[in-house]
């Protein structure tokens, strides 16, 4: 078969939709057919920008190329949905969530309170629902995608895991005093949270946070502002080495963004068997962890979070059972390469 894979993205800026998006083209031609990715630049702001991406992609009809015809189309991202061709399925990574979930919210800057703002998110609700109903099967990468899908627009949808990048290079090795944080430095991934839990941490445990972006300097100044200087450390960007080791040997994993549609953080540190620390509303984390059993689920609230590090330290046996049952639960969830395109392709 030939299949094309379309997305968008902002250029300069990579994530968890850019490598899956790369796990997809690549598992899908070692499974024999060819597969070719279709992008273009997608501009979050002004609304007039996001509003031509989605003409341009209403205006594309994938059924006629120069001289050949794709069998199979699959939609990853807003506003590719809106494309035309007889046999399209969805995968949905997520939707334009300015105007979803994180609708007149401090995430969305303000967007819910003009006219032009509400404008766009009845047109894209809708654009989005009509759309929706001219694919073949719509599948999305997790739970929280699905009920989001479910809530907004009566979508039913089928949740599809998978596997993060370097899944099967990932470690154990004895814990050492330090909970780990790799993620983007972004409000949504609220590192915040973590840095002021420190200020109530008893036992001698320190915070590694890994990552670059736009709120370093603003996270920076706040761990001199609670002076924290000697418990909170931001290590920057990791080699895949260096991210193995990390997850390996650290005592335990915080992943606390706000309502994430997936989350590698949480796989990967299953993977290395380590116990993670997630909040209440962080979305797909809260499906994967279970808590006291794998990790703990507790309240976006720095006191929590501080309880939760220190029982990881003060009953360490505990914490590495944690981490071994969350390494089964993976395993046990089937995630893989080969049920992602036996799903996309054949079901």
């Amino acid at each position: 078969m030939r299949i094309g894979i379309t997305t968008v993205q902002v250029p300069f800026i990579r994530g968890g939709a850019e490598i899956l998006t790369d796990g997809l083209v690549k598992a899908i031609r070692e499974a024999g057919h060819e597969a070719e990715e279709i992008s273009m630049p997608f501009r979050f702001a002004p609304v007039s920008e996001v509003k031509r991406s989605m003409d341009v992609w209403s205006s594309e009809n994938f059924e006629y190329m120069n001289g050949y015809t794709m069998d199979l189309v699959i939609c990853l991202k807003f506003p590719t949905f809106y494309l035309q061709h007889p046999n399209k399925v969805a995968w949905v990574i997520h939707q334009h969530r300015a105007v979803y979930d994180l609708w007149d919210t401090p995430f969305t800057e303000g967007l819910s309170t003009t006219l032009e703002g509400q404008a766009l998110r009845q047109d894209i609700i809708q654009c989005d629902t009509q759309a929706f109903k001219s694919f073949h099967k719509i599948f999305t990468i997790g739970k929280t995608v699905s009920k989001r899908l479910q809530q907004f627009n009566q979508i039913s949808s089928i949740t599809l895991y998978h596997p993060p990048k370097m899944d099967s290079y990932f470690y154990n090795s004895p814990a050492e005093p330090y909970i780990f944080f790799p993620s983007r430095l972004e409000d949504l991934k609220r590192q915040h949270l973590l840095i002021k839990a420190m200020k109530y941490v008893k036992s001698p445990v320190v915070a590694l946070l890994a990552g670059d972006g736009g709120q370093k300097l603003d996270l920076q100044n706040m761990i001199e502002q609670l002076d924290v200087n000697q418990r909170v450390r931001l290590i920057g960007r990791l080699s895949d080495a260096e991210m193995l080791g990390f997850y390996a040997h650290c005592l335990g994993v915080f992943f606390g963004s706000y309502d994430e549609d997936y989350g590698y953080v949480t796989l990967e540190a299953m993977l290395a068997a380590k116990p993670v620390i997630t909040c209440t509303d962080s979305g797909e984390a809260v499906e994967f962890v279970v808590d006291q059993e794998t990790g703990f689920v507790v309240e976006p609230e720095p006191e929590a979070i501080a309880q939760a590090i220190d029982d990881l330290y003060s009953n360490q046996n505990r914490a590495s059972a944690m981490g071994i049952a969350g390494r089964e639960r993976y395993h046990a969830l089937d995630i893989s390469w080969d049920n992602v395109v036996n799903n996309l392709l054949h079901n």
